[in-house]
């Protein structure tokens, strides 16, 4: 991620309409799959300053790992909690997670089977791994270029790459579908023009508030429905 762009990440996470719908559907995608699973211990994979960690507590003693120590803030209520190295078989926790969450992380890797191979090694043999990405190459924008992006993934790509690692896939569709035609009218919009790379800015308050509620209706119309296109992909899976 560009370093301006980590700068403004906790405002935009806490303010902006697209952080707080995603937040809302994770948060609402846990409910449902850790709702008969006993409490323990989670990791945040790529967590920045532990900005989810008191709604995730819901479900365990939450921790995090993330690798730009510039995105941690000394002073952070969670900073003891908040591991700063590389996600890798350099990190030894010393424990196993009933709960690994990589929250748009996997296409910061070049070689996302490094990442994803140590996710299944630290998690319990009944554990849950959530993953969210960014959906369809065709989607591509100078925001990937913004924030470092390898790739972005279909159902098809994500599946392939998780179960490579050794991953069981339990559950893997597209959300955000409003905002696909959207990003591909920018895609083809940039096509054309020079893009200007800037980090991104919270709306005026009607406008965020507005986005916010299509999204959340999105959420509740679409739901679990096998819609096969979206700007984001999100995939549940545990150990083969």
């Amino acid at each position: 991620m560009d370093e301006a762009y980590g700068v403004k990440y906790k405002e935009l996470y806490e303010k902006h309409w697209w952080w707080r719908a995603r937040e809302d559907f994770i948060l609402s995608t846990l409910e449902r799959i850790q709702a008969k699973k006993h409490r323990g211990p989670i990791l945040d994979v790529g967590c920045g300053d532990g900005l989810i960690f008191d709604r995730l507590s819901a479900w365990g003693e939450v921790e995090g790992v993330e690798t730009n120590p510039l995105f941690v803030s000394k002073e952070g209520p969670w900073r003891s909690r908040i591991h700063v190295c590389p996600f890798d078989e350099t990190f030894r926790p010393g424990k196993r997670y009933s709960l690994i969450l990589m929250l748009d992380i996997l296409e910061h890797f070049f070689d996302p089977l490094i990442c994803l191979r140590r996710g299944v090694e630290l998690l319990e043999p009944n554990g849950t791994l959530l993953i969210t990405v960014p959906a369809f190459p065709c989607l591509w924008t100078s925001h990937d270029e913004l924030n470092h992006h390898f790739k972005r993934y279909t159902k098809t790509t994500l599946t392939e790459v998780t179960r490579r690692a050794g991953i069981e896939v339990l559950s893997c569709r597209y959300f955000f579908q409003w905002t696909f035609p959207v990003k591909l009218m920018v895609r083809l919009k940039e096509g054309f023009l020079d893009a200007s790379v800037r980090p991104p800015k919270i709306p005026p308050h009607w406008v965020n508030d507005t986005l916010y509620r299509v999204s959340k209706v999105e959420q509740k119309v679409f739901g679990l429905l096998p819609v096969p296109f979206g700007s984001s992909l999100i995939l549940v899976g545990g150990k083969v």
